[in-house]
């Protein structure tokens, strides 16, 4: 029935523009047509019109000498007409809104900038007494729960380079370091982190990833920040509280696209 689904809604000439297009980005030099219908396993005749539909709307430019085409700015334009941080915002903002009403608690989502925790969006919780983060500060990335989150999916590389800048891990003593790194291999392995704020005393975040699958990496962090002092007579259920951010999480992958 899916594969039923799938080819009535096809549209092969659209598939083959995308080919063209992503074909031409993952590429460095400007191909000719015969070699485009090679890389996407089309013949020349089959890639002409699309070839020709695509140079007129601007999306590659063909070299008047060579006959080889190349993407142009358009997509790039087109990419930075709207914020990917206003898009992530506004994804998130119902949902998020959602969360903190079903779990009596405050949530925001976190980004990376300039190598600390950046927080983008916040959702109060819909209780008289209420922790409150605002939008736009900046928290040191190895205090925060959102920060090791983050920290945890980025390439090894980039993890490694950022730390080895960073005035508070570096003041960390190796067997801290150690740990530190531990927890961040255990945050991929769990997909979640669950931990008392070190910045705020009376205060637990869970923190899970937004993006973890998708292959261009993490976009962003959702971290429920509940007070402790709110449920002196009712432990708080971490395994509940963490199956409805992930379900939060799902609704804004779901509206980001990935």
């Amino acid at each position: 029935m899916t594969n039923e689904k799938e080819s009535k809604y096809q549209a092969p000439a659209l598939d083959k523009g995308l080919d063209i297009l992503e074909y031409l980005a993952a590429q460095s030099v400007p191909l000719s047509q015969s070699e485009i219908a090679l890389g996407i396993d089309k013949t020349p005749n089959e890639i002409y019109r699309m070839l020709m539909s695509l140079e007129g709307r601007g999306y590659i430019l063909r070299d008047e000498v060579s006959g080889k085409y190349r993407l142009s700015l358009k997509l790039f334009y087109l990419s930075h007409r709207h914020s990917p941080v206003d898009e992530l915002r506004k994804a998130a903002q119902f949902p998020l809104e959602e969360l903190a009403d079903s779990v009596r608690q405050s949530c925001h989502l976190s980004i990376l900038y300039m190598n600390q925790v950046m927080v983008i969006i916040h959702a109060k919780s819909p209780g008289p007494i209420a922790l409150s983060i605002e939008e736009g500060n900046l928290f040191p990335l190895p205090l925060t729960a959102s920060g090791k989150v983050l920290l945890a999916y980025l390439p090894t590389t980039e993890r490694d380079a950022i730390l080895r800048n960073d005035q508070i891990y570096k003041k960390y003593p190796k067997p801290k370091k150690d740990e530190f790194l531990a927890s961040l291999a255990h945050i991929q392995q769990t997909g979640a982190y669950f931990k008392p704020s070190d910045l705020a005393e009376g205060v637990n975040d869970i923190s899970i990833p937004i993006g973890k699958a998708n292959k261009d990496g993490l976009i962003a962090c959702l971290t429920i920040s509940m007070l402790s002092t709110l449920n002196a007579n009712k432990p708080i259920n971490s395994d509940e509280i963490l199956a409805e951010a992930n379900k939060c999480v799902k609704k804004i992958e779901n509206r980001i696209g990935v």
